[in-house]
């Protein structure tokens, strides 16, 4: 019995450290910000056929709803705020789509508003001073318009124009 048992963790240790050593150089290539190479059958690694440069996708989720009860953003307000805080932070262009959102507010209540998806795509080498405008951009619609929050999306993606 303990021939079969120490074979058994044997089996178990060496499957778990090929595992690991096969998964690792994924996940540190994702951390590090690049793409991992494609494998193919054999095991050889390639180019995964991704063209254009590193970027940042940023994307903010605001609400319109005020959890005080005071009157909705509206379209015009937000359109408002998009020219006078975010374009002169972000000239090189946005995308700005309308939603549908819900999500559970401090008070535990789910709340359901118009919102609108803000899409942001810069240079990832430019993700320091670029990730100062995006909290600046989120602390000043909250404050104008009694938010308790403006969510943010962050990805690294690979881009071409």
């Amino acid at each position: 019995m303990p021939i079969t048992l120490s074979r058994t963790r044997l089996a178990v240790a060496a499957t778990t450290v090929a595992v690991l050593a096969g998964g690792a150089p994924v996940a540190y290539a994702a951390l590090a910000g690049q793409p991992p190479a494609a494998t193919t059958a054999t095991g050889a690694t390639g180019a995964t056929g991704a063209t254009g440069r590193a970027y940042v996708e940023t994307r903010l989720l605001f609400g319109t709803a005020r959890p005080d009860g005071g009157p909705v953003v509206t379209e015009r307000q937000f359109t408002a705020f998009i020219d006078r805080y975010v374009t002169p932070a972000f000239p090189d262009g946005l995308t700005v789509q309308d939603g549908q959102g819900q999500w559970r507010d401090s008070t535990g209540t789910i709340e359901r508003e118009r919102s609108y998806e803000l899409l942001l795509l810069y240079p990832a080498a430019q993700g320091g001073s670029r990730d100062r405008s995006v909290e600046e951009i989120r602390a000043t619609y909250r404050r104008l318009y009694g938010q308790e929050s403006v969510a943010r999306i962050d990805e690294t993606v690979r881009a071409d124009f």
